[in-house]
Formats: C-alpha cells, structure tokens, sequence
C-alpha cells in the first residue's frame, strides 16, 4: 500500500512517501480503507523533535492518529457485519498516513447518515476538544468568552459553541485574512494578535473577559490572563507559538481566576466524538476544512501548518 514514512526527525521534508506493507486484521480487529487522514498540530511537533502525547513508536514509522473511511475487512472474532460501515477512528499515535489501518474493532466510531467522510475527519479530534473543553468551562449566556487561535480547527469550533451558548465571543487570530473570517462563525469582535496593544483593543470593546480558551500560549496566553475578571476561567488546549502560558495556579489564586484542565477518561474521549460527529450531522457544528493535500504531499501539508498560513482543518485526501 501507499504511506508516508518519518525515518528522522526533523523538517518537513523528512516525510516521505513509499511503500508500506498491506495489513492484515488480526483476532478482534478491522481493517479500514482510509479516505482522508486528520492532521493535527501536535503531529508536525511530534515529526520535528519527537514530542507527542503517546507512546513514541521507533523510527522509521508511519504517523498520524485519525482516519476516516470504510472498514474494508474484519480479522477473527470480529462481526463481519462491521465491512462496508462508514466510521472514524484514532490508530493509537502512529500508522494514519497510509492507504489502509488496522484498529481494534472497538475503536472505529460511525459516521451517521448523511454526514460526509470528510467533514467527520475533521470534527474528529477538533470537534471532541472543543466539546470537551466548553463544557469543562461551563458557560453561561451573557459570558465574554476570548478565543485564541480563533481560526484554527478547534478554535472555529470553539467560536461556533461558544456563540451557541450565548455568549459574547471575542475570536483572536493572527492576520488580517483569518480575522476577517472569525465573524462568519459567530465572533461579534475579531483581533488580530500580531498587532501591538491587541489586550487594550479587547479592553476597550468589552473590558475583562470571564473565560479564556488559550490555544496560543506564551506571550499572547499570558496577556489574554491579564484580561480574566475575578471569577474567570481559563482553558488551554494548544502553544501555537511554540510554548504553555504557564500561569502558576498561585498566580491564578490571586487573581480570584480558576484554571480548568480536563482529563477526560477514554470513555468521555468517545463519548464527545459520538456527540461531535451528531452535532455535525444536524448542522449544529460546521467544520472547517481550510486545506487539502493528497496523501504524497503530507510534507506539504506540514509545511502549511508550520507557516502559520492554515485556516481551520487541514486533511490528508486518499479518495
């Protein structure tokens, strides 16, 4: 089969196509004939140092942990019912960048009827966090809600949820070209950070701010914590540039701020992908797929995401 092969860490261009052995499904597994791949920002870390949040395969390897497509064939003691079902599924930290996976035949999710393969990719890892993560901050209609990386494929998604909860949503972007998009998924005031002086501009529109959803970090986390009002909360869920916050809990306790960080169990995880992939279905969740590159151009497409030049959703397409 066709894959993308990471033999060293390092630049994009480290990611190479070439051939991978087909897999076959084991006892209690599924084999899935991939469409299109999730790419995550986490991934082009994990492809430039090593970092990530599983378990590191050794090198050389295939990465890449979300695929949607058809489960094609089913190993013993799986339901042959399962062959020909729609579904998404995470590969456990590595393997996505190919033409077929093999997972447990617990893992894949079902796509519901009438929801396209690829917008349920791209709601797959975004859509959960940004469930996960509005309701860990528990709006309330009326809250000023600050959205970092507002643009981005979790930050759309907070804007939309955010705006649905009633809420006054301030979006934060970096460029005139994502700003400009912020108010066509719910942002009533769209910043550009890259600006001097953003936090005043956010200050002068609305003042504080009850809940900030920090996918920016460094500098840009640290100031947006500035603009808490006592009983704030503060959520991250990504270092767009390169770093946490790091807003010490002693620090927040001054300030009368509260720093939410969920840890979901397994169970949850599935839970908010099912209730993502039915928000999309009825329309309640739009996702935003900004970029598409064949499954030979990941390199590419790392390269897009390293620019800081994406908008929402960037998919690996395979079919």
């Amino acid at each position: 089969m066709r894959a993308v092969w990471l033999r060293e860490f390092g630049g994009p261009e480290m990611l190479v196509p070439g051939p991978a052995p087909d897999p076959v499904p084991g006892p209690g597994q599924v084999l899935i004939d991939v469409a299109h791949v999730n790419i995550t920002f986490v991934e082009t870390l994990f492809r430039a140092t090593g970092f990530g949040p599983f378990p590191s395969a050794p090198l050389p390897v295939i990465p890449g942990n979300g695929v949607g497509g058809v489960i094609g064939a089913v190993g013993p003691d799986a339901d042959p019912g399962l062959v020909g079902r729609r579904v998404v599924t995470s590969t456990g930290g590595s393997g996505a960048y190919a033409e077929q996976v093999v997972v447990d035949a617990t893992a894949p999710v079902p796509v519901p009827e009438g929801l396209p393969l690829d917008e349920a990719v791209a709601v797959l890892a975004d859509g959960r966090t940004a469930l996960m993560l509005t309701d860990a901050a528990g709006l309330r209609a009326g809250d000023r809600v600050l959205v970092e990386a507002a643009a981005g494929g979790v930050g759309s998604l907070l804007v939309q949820l955010a705006g649905a909860a009633g809420t006054r949503v301030i979006g934060l972007a970096g460029g005139a070209r994502k700003v400009a998009l912020l108010p066509r998924w719910g942002a009533q005031v769209a910043v550009d950070y890259l600006k001097p002086n953003w936090a005043d501009r956010v200050r002068a529109e609305i003042g504080g701010v009850d809940v900030v959803f920090d996918g920016v970090g460094g500098t840009v986390g640290r100031a947006a914590f500035e603009l808490l009002d006592p009983g704030g909360r503060m959520l991250s869920f990504g270092l767009a540039s390169g770093e946490w916050a790091d807003i010490s809990e002693e620090t927040a306790a001054e300030r009368g701020v509260t720093l939410i960080r969920p840890t979901p169990t397994p169970q949850q995880l599935r839970a908010y992908t099912e209730r993502a992939l039915a928000e999309a279905a009825a329309g309640r969740l739009r996702a935003v797929i900004g970029q598409r590159f064949p499954l030979e151009r990941a390199a590419d497409a790392h390269a897009a995401i390293g620019s800081r030049a994406t908008v929402g959703k960037t998919l690996l397409d395979l079919r």
